[in-house]
């Protein structure tokens, strides 16, 4: 263990460092906006934004790290972000948030790319699934420690964000001084988002699916969490809540996607998140566990279905194809995770603010009959011809760079990734 982590641990500093940070803006500007009263709409703008800016990141990130390497970029990318942290508690406009946020969307989508390549290549076959593992439980972790961050004063005040700031220029620290050699220049792959489709369209769906819902999740559960006065400790633990329980769901349903057809445990994973969602929608907030227990079964069928739906894609991709499978996936995404805040908050401008989770009911039901349909159009791959689950989330939201104006692939080797969805 300490062998396959010693090349690697500054850089893991910097990833715990910089998610906390992340982890912690991406729960405070939705409350400190509901406190300024931007309404759901404007609030929806902004998580949209952030995603407007993760998906040019995947596009242009890769140009700049061939330009200029993957440190001076990393240490830009920080920089840049940090600043963003601060000018959220100056500007308290919507119009300058939203052009904020869309800025440490293309940042956040930069460093992963660099640090997802760095992690690639300083594994081997061998070690790749633990180095993955471990960062894939300090991403979750330290996401999770710094929305409880959100206790430690009140969101009105600049502490925080101050906080958000310091946490993520920390991060460029271990790796501006690690002795490490640099990875090699990223590669840029071309999309065929039309190909992808064709060879699975309940993949290509399902992400698309939990970028509709998912995205509203990230932009607007924390406003919803506010209502009827929830206290800044109560939205901290609601949203740590179903982040965690996402997490435990991962090994349970993708590990009985390889046994049955994985169509059947995407329509399980969609079922269960509507329930839980029109759970929600209803559910007296005063309710604290009856909250908090709809919030965990939400997390544990909606967070697996993204993983679920690029292993199902991958059972029909050629082997050489996974990277540019898995970073178009991840383009479709973050176009769905740019719609979704949208709908839903303007949902919730006109029907109510319980309608959030009504509507991701709503998006995971028609996930689920489209993929009933689908059950019974095609025949599922042979179980021994199957990737299998844990092999398929490794490269499950590469940010690759991508070109998705061309239709041919560049190279084989590029980062892989577990990044997770949150902004």
């Amino acid at each position: 263990m300490a062998t396959v982590i010693a090349p690697i641990a500054a850089l893991l500093l910097s990833v715990a460092l910089l998610l906390m940070g992340n982890g912690l803006q991406g729960t405070l500007l939705p409350v400190r906006a509901g406190l300024e009263e931007f309404g759901s709409l404007n609030i929806g703008i902004l998580g949209s934004s952030y995603y407007v800016g993760f998906a040019l990141g995947c596009i242009l990130g890769a140009r700049l790290v061939k330009r200029v390497g993957h440190i001076r970029v990393f240490t830009a990318a920080v920089s840049i972000g940090s600043t963003a942290s601060i000018l959220h508690a100056l500007f308290l406009e919507p119009e300058i948030w939203w052009v904020i946020r869309g800025v440490t969307g293309f940042c956040f989508a930069t460093l992963y790319m660099v640090i997802e390549s760095w992690l690639n290549e300083k594994s081997t076959n061998d070690t790749r699934g633990l180095v993955f593992s471990i960062y894939t439980i300090t991403n979750l972790t330290v996401i999770t420690i710094g929305q409880m961050m959100l206790t430690f004063a009140d969101p009105r005040a600049f502490a925080l964000f101050g906080l958000a700031s310091i946490l993520v220029s920390l991060a460029a620290v271990p790796v501006a001084l690690t002795k490490a050699s640099a990875p090699q220049p990223l590669a840029i792959v071309r999309i065929r988002a039309g190909y992808l489709f064709r060879i699975s369209p309940v993949g290509f769906i399902g992400c698309l699916t939990v970028g509709l819902a998912n995205g509203s999740f990230w932009a607007l559960a924390p406003v919803f969490a506010q209502q009827d006065g929830g206290s800044v400790a109560s939205i901290a633990i609601f949203m740590s809540v179903v982040v965690i329980s996402g997490a435990v769901g991962q090994y349970p349903l993708g590990r009985l996607s390889d046994h049955i057809d994985r169509r059947t445990v995407i329509i399980l994973s969609c079922f269960g998140a509507a329930i839980a969602g029109i759970g929600l929608s209803l559910i007296d907030r005063n309710w604290e566990v009856g909250f908090l227990a709809a919030g965990a079964v939400f997390g544990f069928f909606a967070f697996p279905l993204y993983a679920l739906s690029v292993a199902h894609l991958n059972d029909f991709v050629e082997e050489d194809g996974f990277v540019e499978a898995a970073s178009g996936l991840l383009l479709i995404f973050a176009i769905g995770a740019v719609i979704g805040p949208l709908i839903a908050s303007a949902t919730m401008r006109y029907f109510g603010i319980n309608m959030l989770f009504a509507y991701s009911a709503f998006v995971h039901s028609s996930m689920a009959v489209y993929a009933f349909y689908r059950l019974h159009k095609r025949a599922a791959p042979l179980v021994e011809d199957r990737v299998q689950f844990v092999d398929s989330i490794r490269v499950a939201q590469t940010v690759s760079g991508v070109d998705p104006l061309s239709g041919a692939t560049d190279a084989a080797e590029l980062p892989l990734s577990e990044t997770s969805e949150a902004p």
